[in-house]
């Protein structure tokens, strides 16, 4: 049986950041190599987002109505009937409760990816929950048929982590060199916060600072790296930060999508928490001791410098924090979702061929 076509719906801008799309593309890689079709159906988008997804070769259509509401599942319902869509997939926290409704009494296979477990009633086929704090109590009213993908087991990440599975790092006995990734977006620009603090530190650490290409604050970055201790480049709309991650001894990060990718290369995290979802990732990461947890970016810059140079000092922390981590993320998430949605279709289709016979 064929995968057949996917079609994704999933937004970004500066407000919103770049993550729903972001791990929408990993799970429109694996299928991909499963041999199905994928149409993105997006609202909003930035310039970096749509070149990422026009560079893969993945077909974009502009949703032409205010995203999240009736107006709009009902336009992704005419856009999958028109395609013959095989499975319908929706990640924001922008769509309203009657959305999925909307796309089950059409009759297409839903499946919804979700952080929150408070969009209720779930009227969906499969719920995808692939964070650390990921439990079925939160999602007690649901349809009795729904499948629940929960954890970081199912954690999705893009094809260019996947050669990365078998490598393991080297615990240097002081960290040299220190990554700042704060996501696509960073539009409260926490980066400019974190290089303040490491200017006003005497601690000298070679910083790479990720900048996304939905970042608006370029300009202001450049500027503040300039008045740090020690070598500082600025790497923009990074397509591969796998190498970036590699290098580091040590990252300080957005609690979002980002942190599961840090991860799987087994880089010891300090998170900080930029919006109001992030902080339950933070939080359970750093519980299982996987990172440190500095929460809200107000903590000040005297506590994040602090934090940096304890963790570069100490080899056996960081050591700590990085098998830990690795040990919640393997890489596989993303085939670990489509291989599900696939055996539900099948079973689907099997059904209908019994009740035919």
């Amino acid at each position: 049986m064929k995968p057949g076509t996917l079609v994704i719906r999933a937004d970004a801008n500066e407000a919103m950041g770049t993550g729903h799309v972001m791990r929408c593309l990993a799970l429109a890689q694996a299928w991909r190599r499963e041999d199905g079709a994928v149409v993105f159906a997006m609202a909003e988008s930035t310039a970096a987002i749509t070149a990422r997804l026009e560079r893969e070769d993945f077909s974009i259509t502009t949703m032409g109505c205010r995203a999240g509401g009736f107006e709009d599942a009902n336009a992704l319902a005419s856009l999958a009937a028109e395609l013959d869509a095989a499975w319908i997939a929706v990640d924001g926290y922008h769509f309203s409760p009657t959305y999925p409704r909307v796309l089950k009494e059409a009759g297409f296979r839903l499946l919804w990816i979700d952080d929150t477990g408070r969009c209720s009633p779930y009227s969906t086929d499969v719920i995808l929950n692939q964070n650390l704090y990921a439990v079925s109590g939160m999602y007690r009213n649901m349809a009795k048929d729904t499948t629940l993908l929960l954890g970081p087991e199912y954690v999705l990440l893009r094809k260019e982590f996947l050669a990365w599975q078998s490598w393991r790092r080297d615990f240097a006995a002081r960290a040299k060199k220190l990554l700042v990734a704060m996501g696509g977006s960073d539009s409260q620009n926490v980066t400019a916060q974190v290089l303040r603090a490491l200017a006003q530190s005497e601690f000298e650490i070679e910083v790479t600072v990720v900048v996304g290409g939905s970042n608006p604050h370029e300009r202001a970055i450049q500027q503040l790296a300039l008045e740090l201790p020690g070598q500082t480049s600025i790497r923009t709309d990074v397509s591969d930060v796998t190498e970036l991650m590699a290098g580091a001894d040590l990252a300080i990060s957005a609690a979002g999508v980002t942190c599961y990718e840090l991860a799987l290369l087994q880089v010891p995290m300090i998170l900080l928490t930029l919006a109001e979802n992030q902080v339950p990732t933070a939080a359970a990461f750093a519980e299982c001791g996987a990172a440190v947890n500095l929460g809200n970016p107000e903590c000040g810059v005297e506590r994040i410098a602090e934090t940096v140079h304890r963790l570069a000092l100490d080899d056996q922390f960081r050591r700590s924090l990085g098998k830990k981590a690795r040990s919640l993320v393997d890489g596989k998430g993303a085939s670990r979702v489509c291989h599900a949605l696939l055996r539900i279709a099948q079973n689907e289709s099997t059904s209908v061929e019994l009740l035919r016979t």
